[in-house]
């Protein structure tokens, strides 16, 4: 990650949209986890995976007393047919104008075919009942992803 937050800083508060009508706060869920992962695009294969694999385990987050929030820059229409085709039980937000991303140190150039552009590295923050960051994942691996957020979680 470029610059930002490091494990055992207190989480920077933010508000999105998630619909036209609503947004969500991280200050909304005091005295919960949550889980704030980032991602780059909807509806590509690794975002796709790694939401489903969140949505798979969602009795085990509420068990665990965890919230999950989801955030790219893509618009609010993308986020409702990436959350209705995939039946997504969590909230997808949109940056659309990179500040929480830029805040969280996962807006970040990146390259590809000798192309440099700047994109979302896909990264998760777990975030205690008093709002402290209690680990990050950088770079994740959506295969193995779900077993070590759910692991950590268990240690709160």
């Amino acid at each position: 990650m470029a610059i930002g937050l490091k494990e055992g800083d207190k989480a920077i508060d933010f508000t999105l949209p998630i619909s036209e009508n609503e947004s969500v706060s991280l200050r909304d869920f005091k005295g919960k986890n949550v889980i704030l992962y980032f991602y780059p695009k909807d509806n590509t294969p690794g975002c796709t995976t790694q939401a489903k694999n969140f949505r798979d385990h969602m009795l085990k987050f509420k068990e665990l007393n965890t919230e999950i929030i989801g955030v790219s820059k893509d618009d609010l229409k993308s986020h409702s047919k990436f959350s209705g085709e995939h039946c997504l039980p969590f909230r997808i937000a949109s940056d659309y104008e990179s500040d929480v991303c830029e805040q969280y140190g996962v807006w970040e150039q990146k390259s590809f075919m000798g192309r440099k552009y700047m994109g979302i590295t896909r990264s998760t923050f777990l975030i205690d009942k008093e709002g402290v960051i209690r680990k990050i994942w950088p770079e994740v691996s959506v295969k193995t992803h779900i077993d070590e957020v759910l692991k950590e979680i268990k240690k709160l």
